[in-house]
């Protein structure tokens, strides 16, 4: 490609008048371009490239987002408004430039803007690096979050860490995974503000010492600790045009000294530089290994960094305008977004405690009335506990608080319940067993919380009656449902411009905001020129997919077939072996009945495995190893190809949602919380092939069962089956041939070069009569279902008008009403209704 044109700038270099603060006209735009390439890149603009080009808009569209969140805090404070502080690990925004441009609602000006400087505005976004603050649904649905906050204009923050390495770069290098640093950050990002002030002190490890003060009460002080400074790093979130900017802080470790002299008076410099590195470790990357001691140590260390520092920024703020805490929980709100901040709890009643020397009832009472907990996981492994000796080390006085909680708390409980010694264990926030005493931090979350959510209806109904049903019983009216969502100014208007100006042409925009509008698509299914327009939009969108696809991994596919789609982070749970279990039998009907008209099918996975999770990592290795077979055999030819696109992130999502057919959200029934893949595949009009299992029940009730395809066990049946199993997998395979071949297929060598050996373990979890997620249980209804996804797609006309109704009830899931109920009925903030 030849190099853009660079228009007329050379002309006007020597004559570049000062920026403006806010500009949003194109001459103004242009004006601070290429202000921004000379002042903060020491550029000559007449040698600007597109990478100088893409850092001097981004950095004049952070100077328009700083002047409207400059006011936006003065508001906040002139108003003594109630704050929210979402706490989250996680924060997977993806690139940040489109999504200010539309936000802010100046698309066509900084369109024309670039273009004039001879530059494709398109082009300039891919120079983008998506930020690695984040790993899967957790991180993303926080970003959506963030932005409806904003959009609602709800007071808020979101408070993470500032990670320098992302989970991992993935690479597929002879079908395996193998992971390389994500250094997301080496040349640095033009979004973020680095903020020399405030910067706080976080301390671990040291020892308890007590004392008497000037009243004679009993104090505790933490002394002895080895300290590291979290410095702060703002990115600005933009409402839709709103004027209405918040911001994420996210914490950076610093060594508390630059370099410890102490190792100099000994000759030390290797350790003094040690030392520093070990500090700063704490946000280097996100989420170490923690299969051994140093990991969980590093993790455990990471979450107590990132509340410390939050919560002396929250009391910095908290205390400008007030001198005791009797409004403390009147002026703050604070959401534990998953159990990883649930330090947090310990940590305030620390700070009332040990600092601000209030007694254990008020501070208790300000804890209880300042959390609440977000639960996001009905998988056990994912409750997180912390043994009760490396807390001691670490945190020693969180430790003692902990105690004193889970005391005051079981006497609670043994009034209740006298004699119920079971019930005290299965309550108590410390588990003892033969491993020795861990903590539950999910259990302390819960009692440290005025709200538990789970976050779809079924998954909130499991929390209660199978995972937590003492302390539902103990805690009526704690538990409740808020159905996650997606924002559909990332997931509709950005990723699928195509699609939403379609749908902005016939029923306006001002479903961008309410997405309820949606459903005056609904009386369009009979409207032939939409539906073809539909089709025509469904077909672009596939066709920039399979360009990807032939760049990413060297496969060409065919645009018309099915895009049949799996995308997220690979466990056994999520059963992407299934998936791949179908495509053999697919595979086999193609080659044995050539005569069968089958739905021709391109078949997209992608997704990252944990670097520990090996069996996972041996789950990617079949796929691509059925790929490569499938993609090579001219007897299928192009009715069939199989693709797995490495490094999965955000920007990925925003092309294959768009284009995709059909969806694949086919977790074991009971195991899935929510899902949000699911909602954003239903927004852009692809199908959904699921069990009932986390939010596609209520995508069921929503779009209806003649517009998806259900399959499988319900969470109640899957419960029972792994308890009186009413057919082994080897019952079924000796009943169903289909199943059996398959079976055979996938031992005897087909897809892994004669070598019996390399999937057997995927074999024997297959064939394991207590296999937990039920794959052969499930299977045969799976490929009966697909069978009906193939001929429901052969008719196209049938298939657009299911499409389409897909999309006009999909008003339930965005984010904006999922914020709207947190926010009134959990903070207690109201919320205006957007116009």
């Amino acid at each position: 490609m030849s190099p853009p044109k660079r228009a007329k700038q050379c002309k006007i270099v020597s004559k570049i008048p000062p920026a403006d603060m806010c500009p949003t006209t194109v001459e103004s735009l242009k004006k601070n371009i290429l202000h921004h390439v000379m002042s903060f890149q020491g550029r000559d603009p007449e040698r600007a490239g597109k990478s100088d080009i893409y850092k001097a808009l981004a950095y004049t569209l952070r100077d328009i987002m700083t002047e409207k969140w400059i006011d936006t805090q003065k508001a906040y404070y002139d108003k003594e408004k109630k704050r929210v502080y979402y706490l989250s690990l996680e924060f997977l925004i993806g690139r940040s430039l489109s999504n200010a441009i539309i936000n802010l609602g100046i698309y066509d000006q900084v369109k024309g803007a670039v273009e004039e400087l001879g530059y494709d505005l398109n082009i300039l976004a891919e120079e983008e690096e998506d930020a690695a603050l984040g790993n899967g649904g957790l991180g993303r649905l926080a970003a959506c979050f963030m932005d409806s906050i904003a959009t609602l204009k709800i007071p808020a923050y979101g408070y993470g860490i500032r990670y320098e390495y992302g989970l991992f770069y993935q690479q597929l290098i002879d079908g395996y995974q193998v992971e390389s640093p994500d250094n997301w950050l080496r040349y640095g990002t033009p979004w973020e503000f680095d903020r020399k002030m405030p910067v706080f002190p976080v301390h671990f490890y040291g020892r308890v010492s007590t004392y008497q003060d000037s009243e004679g009460n009993y104090r505790v002080k933490w002394v002895d600790t080895t300290d590291v400074m979290a410095m702060p790093c703002d990115i600005m979130v933009p409402g839709y045009e709103n004027d209405h900017v918040i911001n994420m802080r996210l914490w950076t470790a610093r060594a508390s000294r630059e370099l410890d002299l102490n190792y100099f008076s000994h000759g030390d410099y290797i350790g003094a530089v040690q030392s520093k590195v070990s500090s700063e470790t704490i946000s280097k990357v996100l989420y170490p290994p923690d299969h051994n001691l140093a990991g969980q140590e590093l993790r455990l260390k990471q979450q107590y960094f990132f509340v410390a520092a939050t919560f002396q920024d929250i009391m910095r703020r908290y205390k400008k305008k007030h001198h005791d805490f009797s409004k403390f929980s009147d002026r703050v709100a604070v959401q534990l977004n998953d159990t990883h901040p649930a330090i947090a709890i310990p940590e305030l009643m620390r700070l009332l405690l040990d600092e601000e020397g209030l007694n254990w009832e008020k501070a208790w009472t300000v804890c209880i009335n300042t959390f609440a907990y977000t639960n996001h996981t009905l998988m056990p492994e994912a409750l997180e506990k912390w043994t009760v000796e490396m807390m001691d080390r670490v945190l020693p006085r969180h430790l003692q608080i902990i105690y004193e909680i889970n005391q005051r708390f079981l006497d609670m409980v043994k009034q209740q319940y006298p004699g119920d010694i079971h019930r005290l264990q299965t309550m108590s926030i410390i588990e003892e067993n033969w491993e020795g005493k861990k903590i539950r931090m999910a259990h302390l979350a819960i009692i440290g919380s005025h709200s538990v959510n789970g976050v779809a209806e079924l998954h909130a109904k499991l929390l209660k009656e199978n995972i937590f049903p003492t302390f539902n019983e103990f805690y009526p009216g704690k538990f409740n449902s808020k159905t996650n969502g997606i924002t559909p100014r990332r997931w509709l208007l950005l990723a699928n411009p195509g699609l939403s100006d379609l749908i902005s042409g016939q029923i306006g925009t001002g479903w961008i905001t309410d997405l309820d509008q949606l459903h005056g698509l609904a009386p369009l299914v009979d409207d032939k020129t939409f539906c073809r327009k539909w089709q025509e939009v469904k077909l672009g969108n596939k066709k920039r997919l399979a360009l990807l696809i032939h760049e990413l991994c060297g496969v060409a596919v065919d645009p018309y077939a099915m895009f049949d789609v799996q995308v997220k982070r690979i466990h056994e749970y999520k059963r992407q072996l299934l998936n791949c279990l179908h495509i053999i039998s697919l595979y086999h009907q193609m080659i044995k009945y050539p005569e069968r008209e089958l739905a021709s099918r391109v078949i997209i996975f992608a997704g990252k495995a944990a670097p520990s999770y090996w069996i996972a990592k041996l789950i990617i290795k079949l796929i691509t190893s059925v790929a490569d077979v499938i993609n090579n055999d001219p007897r299928v030819g192009k009715r069939l190809r199989v693709v797995f696109l490495p490094n999965y992130n955000v920007s990925q999502a925003e092309v294959i949602m768009p284009a995709a057919d059909l969806s694949e959200q086919i977790s074991t029934a009971g195991t899935e919380a929510s899902g949000t893949g699911n909602m954003k595949f239903s927004l852009n009009g692809a199908l959904t092939i699921g069990t009932l299992d986390g939010a596609n029940i209520e995508i069921l009730e929503e779009v209806g069962s003649k517009n998806i395809f259900i399959f499988g066990l319900t969470a109640a049946e899957a419960e029972y089956e792994r308890l009186n199993s009413s057919r082994s997998p080897q019952q079924i395979c000796d009943e169903n041939p289909v199943v059996n071949e398959v079976m055979a297929s996938l031992g005897n060598g087909a897809f892994s070069r004669g070598n019996k050996e390399l999937f057997r373990p995927l074999v024997e979890s297959l064939m394991n009569p207590q296999d937990p997620y039920l794959l052969l249980r499930d299977f045969e209804s799976y490929l009966e279902c697909q069978q009906r996804v193939g001929k429901a797609f052969a008719d196209q006309e049938q298939w657009t008008r299911m499409a389409i109704l897909n999309v006009a009830r999909m008003g339930k899931f965005s984010t904006d009403r999922t914020i709207r109920q947190y926010a009134e009925e959990i903070w207690g903030i109201p919320v205006e209704k957007l116009t």
